[in-house]
């Protein structure tokens, strides 16, 4: 017996840039991989300035447009805050097989947390209503992120 199911809402525009570049992103990740393990680095450059650019979005807009909408952040903000945060630390260091595994185990979280009904994209897709197309473009506006290089020393930690 076949099981049914019910469409989903089609996306909205939010959540249809969002997700593209959410694929757009995983694409240059794998593409770093060499199959021996190794890392293209020029490759990797190419997903590192992606993702900070796709955090950036985030941070600078979907965010504070959701605060500002619902008077009070998104329940969801604090969770979304804390991986952008282990994963600029991530994105610090030189990549090898372990960063990108673990940039991959937290990505592979945080995406769900953004992506489908209920999620930040959809969330700010029904806050924005009319002004979905404006927002979108706020979105296509922002800026590359600048990169520095890697850092590999020892890492500050707080209180000392």
């Amino acid at each position: 017996m076949a099981t049914i199911v019910a469409p989903s809402a089609p996306a909205g525009e939010v959540e249809r840039l969002m997700t593209q570049d959410h694929a757009r992103l995983e694409g240059l990740l794998r593409a770093a991989q060499r199959s021996d393990g190794t890392i293209d680095g020029a490759a990797y450059a190419l997903f590192r300035g992606g993702l900070l650019r796709h955090i950036a979005m985030e941070e600078k807009v979907l965010l504070p447009f959701a605060r500002e909408k619902q008077g009070a952040p998104l329940a969801v903000a604090a969770e979304l805050r804390a991986d952008h945060g282990e994963i600029a630390k991530l994105l610090v260091r030189s990549p090898s097989a372990a960063i990108v595994a673990a940039l991959e185990a937290i990505l592979g979280r945080h995406n769900q947390i953004e992506e489908g009904p209920g999620g930040l994209y959809a969330t700010c897709d029904a806050l924005a209503g009319a002004e979905a197309a404006r927002l979108v473009e706020r979105l296509r506006a922002q800026p590359e992120v600048p990169q520095a290089k890697y850092y590999d020393g020892p890492l500050h930690r707080r209180g000392t």
